[in-house]
C-alpha cells in the first residue's frame, strides 16, 4: 500500500490504547527522576514518612506538569511520543501540519479530562468516521500513521 494511501487511514483505537501503555515506560522514569529532584530541593521542608496535604498536592502538580511537558515536547517537536512511534502513527493538525504548543496543551488537558471521565473522549473513536477522539475533534487534530 503506498504511503500517502496508509497516512490517510484512520489509526484503530486499540493501537492508541497501546501506545498510551509504551508511553507508561518513559513517564515512569521521568516521574521517578522528577520525584528524586523534588525530594533534593525540600528535603528540609518534607517529611518523608509523614507528608502534609499541602505537600503531597504540590508533589502530584509537580508530577503532572513533567507528565504535560513530555507530551507537549513530543507532540510539538517530532509529532508523536515514544509510543505513538513504536505503533507507527503521528499526531498532526487537520491540514497535515504539525501542531502548536497551545493545542498541545489544549489537547493534553481535554485528553486527561477524558482518561478521568472513564475514557469517554477515545470512546467517542468508535462512532466517528476518522476515528478521532473527542479531544481531536475539538482541537482540530488528526492521528495518521506514518
Amino acid at each position: 500500500m503506498p504511503a500517502s494511501v496508509a497516512a490517510s487511514m484512520p489509526v484503530a483505537l486499540w493501537r492508541r490504547f497501546a501506545a498510551m501503555a509504551y508511553d507508561l515506560f518513559p513517564l515512569l522514569g521521568l516521574w521517578f527522576v522528577a520525584a528524586a529532584l523534588w525530594v533534593l530541593a525540600f528535603h528540609a521542608a518534607y517529611d518523608l514518612a509523614h507528608p502534609g496535604l499541602v505537600w503531597k498536592a504540590l508533589l502530584g502538580l509537580w508530577l503532572l506538569a513533567v507528565t504535560a511537558a513530555y507530551f507537549v515536547l513530543s507532540w510539538v517537536r517530532v509529532g508523536a511520543t515514544v509510543g505513538s512511534r513504536a505503533w507507527k502513527f503521528r499526531l498532526v493538525q487537520g491540514d497535515g501540519t504539525r501542531i502548536g504548543v497551545r493545542t498541545a496543551l489544549l489537547r493534553f488537558v481535554l485528553a486527561s479530562l477524558s482518561l478521568a471521565l472513564l475514557g469517554c473522549g477515545f470512546w467517542y473513536a468508535w462512532f466517528d468516521a476518522g476515528r478521532r477522539t473527542w479531544h481531536d475533534r475539538v482541537c482540530g487534530t488528526r492521528v495518521t500513521r506514518l
